[in-house]
């Protein structure tokens, strides 16, 4: 109990995080004007980055919102970069915006049925490779019509409610009873071992699961936001852009689906846990539970949840509508006609995806800085000194690099603005412009699987509740993602440098 103001202070400042980490987010608040106003906002912004991303790296000690939003805030006060850029950038990125706070929601309300679902399938396939295989291709095969975030959310709702249902019985509770999962404190002693086995089971499915969102997204123009950019400056139309990546974005594919099998068959980086025979007895068990308990109205309730998935994948994959406004409809009917009117229900949909959303336009404040402080302009233009294959592979890798730092949609903004007016300029000619195009999406899709901030589902991932159920920490994603981060670039970059775009 606090017995002074200042005590009182210190206690309340980032709640209950660990005082080296309360002491670090105070230094940095320290440092930042100490080197904008001496050394200069160039090595500071850079300072900034780093700071920022150290705080999506200890995301289970602090949630990054509230040390990331203070260094954000401290950014604008000191000019680093203003509240209109701030603005821009999120206004840029509305649609993404708008993503997470209906679609997210949406897919919240169709749960039971991705559940019911999904139980089917971990129970019914009892190889470990061909489980593995299934969540990687599926994320690829949906990332690629609908978009990374919708898919991510799809996996994080199944995996919790795996998660939420073992986790109950293991700390000997009934089914039909209110839990909280986030506490081991009931947990009996004969189910730990098995708990801590499912969870690494479960960021097994989830690590392949997203990284088959980053295999599938960079096939199509809807697989990525950035991808809608490119193809709109280069007007290329859905055929054309998935037939202009194949011969980069398919050797990815097959390598990246080749590292699934063997990361899970020799065990490798943490992969390879399997379902023990404890865990699937109590999902067996609670499936039949509920298949003896569902009424009509829940029948009916699983039949309306999965015509309004049908009705969610036809609209994104023809794209009817921004994924956002798609995700409203989806809230709309899978809540009219399953008999959800109450307010309080509703929101409980919202309380997944609004923090993210709330962390995201923090992000795109720290974008803001590297905008105006330019912060990427010495690589851009050491690239574009170069010609030929050599150009094609240096803006791959920079493109890699510099989206496994900050933030994909971001990094391709300014690169293909870039080349569109060297090209304007007569500086390339349009197969180089192509070529350059190219590798700036498949650079800004591929190796930023190294890091979660390096995309918008891995961070969302991250942050998402499902993380610390799990244990997903910044590092194990790091190096859960190593072996494909290793693949999937070099196989890229060989791509790019020996495989060309053929015209049909």
């Amino acid at each position: 109990m606090a017995r002074t103001l200042s005590e009182a202070f210190r206690l309340n400042f980032l709640g209950n995080s660990p005082e080296w980490y309360k002491l670090t987010i105070i230094g940095f608040l320290i440092l930042n004007p100490t080197l904008f106003y001496t050394v200069g906002p160039f090595v500071a912004g850079w300072v900034l980055v780093i700071e920022f991303i150290f705080t999506l790296a200890m995301a289970l000690k602090c949630y990054p919102l509230q040390p990331g939003g203070l260094l954000a805030i401290q950014a604008v006060v000191i000019g680093m970069t203003s509240p209109a850029m701030v603005y821009h950038e999120a206004e840029h990125n509305f649609p993404v915006v708008m993503l997470l706070m209906f679609m997210v929601a949406g897919i919240y309300f169709l749960k039971d049925m991705l559940l019911f679902t999904f139980t089917r399938i971990v129970l019914g396939v009892r190889s470990k490779v061909v489980l593995s295989l299934l969540f990687c291709f599926a994320g690829a095969f949906l990332s690629a019509f609908l978009d990374a975030l919708t898919v991510t959310a799809v996996i994080i709702t199944v995996a919790t409610g795996f998660h939420g249902v073992y986790h109950k019985v293991a700390s000997g509770k009934k089914l039909d009873l209110d839990h909280d999962p986030s506490t081991d404190d009931e947990v009996a002693d004969l189910h730990r071992e098995d708990l801590d086995e499912f969870r690494s089971f479960l960021r097994n499915l989830m690590m392949h699961g997203a990284v088959g969102t980053a295999l599938g997204g960079v096939t199509t123009l809807v697989g990525e936001p950035q991808n809608l950019l490119i193809a709109k400056v280069m007007e290329w139309q859905f055929a054309e852009f998935f037939l202009r990546m194949a011969h980069v974005s398919m050797p990815v594919l097959a390598v990246g689906l080749l590292t699934c099998a063997l990361l899970e068959k020799f065990k490798l980086f943490s992969y390879g846990t399997v379902l023990s025979e404890n865990v699937r007895n109590v999902l067996v068990e609670y499936d039949a539970a509920m298949a003896a308990e569902r009424t009509l109205r829940d029948k009916m309730a699983l039949i309306v949840q999965g015509v309004v998935a049908v009705i969610l994948i036809i609209a994104l994959g023809l794209h009817l509508a921004e994924p956002g406004v798609v995700g409203l409809i989806v809230i709309v009917l899978a809540t009219a006609f399953n008999g959800i009117t109450d307010e309080h229900k509703l929101g409980k949909a919202f309380e997944e995806a609004l923090p993210f959303t709330a962390l995201l336009v923090v992000f795109f404040a720290i974008v803001a800085v590297i905008a105006d402080q330019g912060l990427f302009t010495p690589v851009i233009d050491w690239v574009l000194h170069h010609e030929g294959k050599t150009q094609e592979v240096l803006f791959y890798v920079a493109n890699g690099l510099l989206s496994a730092i900050s933030d994909n949609v971001f990094v391709a903004t300014v690169y293909i603005g870039e080349v569109a007016n060297a090209f304007k300029e007569g500086i390339i000619d349009r197969e180089q412009f192509n070529a350059l195009a190219v590798a700036i999406n498949t650079g800004t899709n591929i190796p930023s699987v190294a890091t979660p901030n390096g995309q918008a589902a891995f961070l969302f991932l991250l942050t998402s509740a499902l993380a610390p159920l799990i244990r997903l920490s910044y590092g194990r994603m790091v190096y859960m993602a190593l072996p494909y981060t290793i693949t999937m670039s070099l196989t890229g970059l060989w791509a790019i440098w020996n495989l060309s775009y053929v015209a049909h």
